[in-house]
């Protein structure tokens, strides 16, 4: 990584986390230059090397657990051993930042809560993600993404009407939960970096599926308790009128953002929209109406010829992609975002790089994620554990 884009050179994070929240947060802050030393069970590790999305193993272990912990180090620990416990405090106490997500009182029976570390590590940034928060009645629930989703509203978003919950496609909590917890820690290392001291930073699975809602929750706060409501034919957004939405083209689909429906009726050459053109209010109350007129004349031809009347009049358009058209396409490569590593058996995987650019830099690694306790020997001798 070179000087430009290591804006974290020297900073020491000790992640203590698994699955996906907490070593996502983690990720992005050894992308920014920091050291990342991964505390994993010496019988199995991190459940994440056995969690896998399909049949895709890489030596043994899942491709998700190598995209979520590319170039950390791997500390092999039993913390039932005093010893080992031992040994974390002392790594503690030399850290900047410390990772966990444990369930709530777990850490603190371990005597590395954050009124502990602080005792004897108070420069530490402490960050905790939970599922639910530290307290109230879903504290002892598992703290698990579709979990998360269920509860937090949001399945009520996606599909349409009529379709019943319908979750994300990813593990939106997750990876929300691991960006804002870096964006706290982010901001608790600036605060170090003036006064000396850490502090704690926490969020939750639940609270980055609220902050993730946002936009529609302030209709719903500030409209009467009303209820997001879905299109029932070509849903998109539960908050906008027609033409927002995807649409069947007669070779693939198009996504047609906020138009004016004024604007289509000349492009379209579709006379049946102009009495709701004329009529802004219909643009959602008539939402269905007005998309399936649009889909029945979009799908008379190909994406590249309504992509060749729509973009030259600045009608917010696209094709959509899927991967392997994605991938092949020069505004992806041009991103030069995927990145070749090495495991230490000699396998080569490709993976995604960081989403940052530094001084017109994107960080790049080379090692993928480290066997259980790889580095275990030359940390203890390191920092003398």
């Amino acid at each position: 990584m070179s000087d430009t884009t290591a804006l974290l050179d020297g900073i020491l994070v000790v992640d203590l986390s698994q699955f996906l929240a907490g070593p996502y947060a983690s990720l992005r802050l050894q992308d920014l230059g920091a050291r990342v030393i991964k505390i994993e069970r010496p019988d199995g590790g991190d459940l994440t090397r056995s969690l896998y999305l399909s049949d895709t193993v890489v030596d043994g272990e899942s491709t998700i657990f190598h995209a979520i912990n590319r170039g950390k180090e791997s500390l092999a620990l039993n913390l039932k051993k005093a010893g080992d416990l031992a040994a974390l405090k002392k790594l503690i106490s030399k850290a900047d930042v410390v990772i966990q997500n444990f369930r709530p009182g777990v850490i603190e029976r371990l005597g590395l809560g954050y009124e502990d570390v602080k005792h004897f590590a108070p420069q530490v940034v402490y960050g905790s993600v939970s599922g639910y928060g530290p307290d109230g009645p879903w504290v002892k629930h598992p703290g698990q993404d579709l979990l998360a989703q269920a509860r937090s509203g949001a399945m009520w978003l996606n599909g349409h009407e009529g379709d019943g919950p319908v979750p994300f496609g990813l593990a939106v909590a997750d990876m929300f939960a691991g960006a804002n917890l870096c964006q706290g820690i982010l901001a608790g290392l600036v605060r170090k970096g003036i006064t000396g001291k850490g502090c704690l930073v926490e969020t939750s699975l639940l609270e980055s599926m609220v902050d993730f809602q946002f936009e529609v929750l302030a209709t719903h706060l500030n409209d009467g308790g009303r209820l997001p409501e879905r299109a029932g034919y070509r849903n998109a957004h539960v908050g906008l009128s027609a033409p927002y939405g995807v649409y069947p083209a007669a070779d693939g689909y198009l996504a047609l953002a906020m138009t004016p429906l004024d604007r289509l009726v000349g492009l379209l050459e579709l006379d049946a929209l102009a009495p709701f053109a004329a009529q802004p209010d219909t643009w959602f109350s008539k939402r269905d109406e007005i998309k399936q007129i649009i889909a029945e004349r979009l799908a008379t031809q190909p994406t590249e010829h309504w992509l060749s009347i729509l973009q030259p009049e600045d009608i917010w358009c696209a094709k959509v992609l899927d991967w392997s058209e994605f991938l092949q396409e020069d505004a992806f490569k041009r991103l030069d975002i995927i990145q070749q590593v090495e495991n230490m058996h000699g396998t080569s995987l490709r993976l995604t790089r960081a989403p940052l650019r530094i001084n017109g830099e994107r960080a790049r690694s080379t090692t993928a994620a480290p066997d259980i306790g790889a580095q275990s020997d030359s940390i203890r001798r390191e920092f003398d554990l």
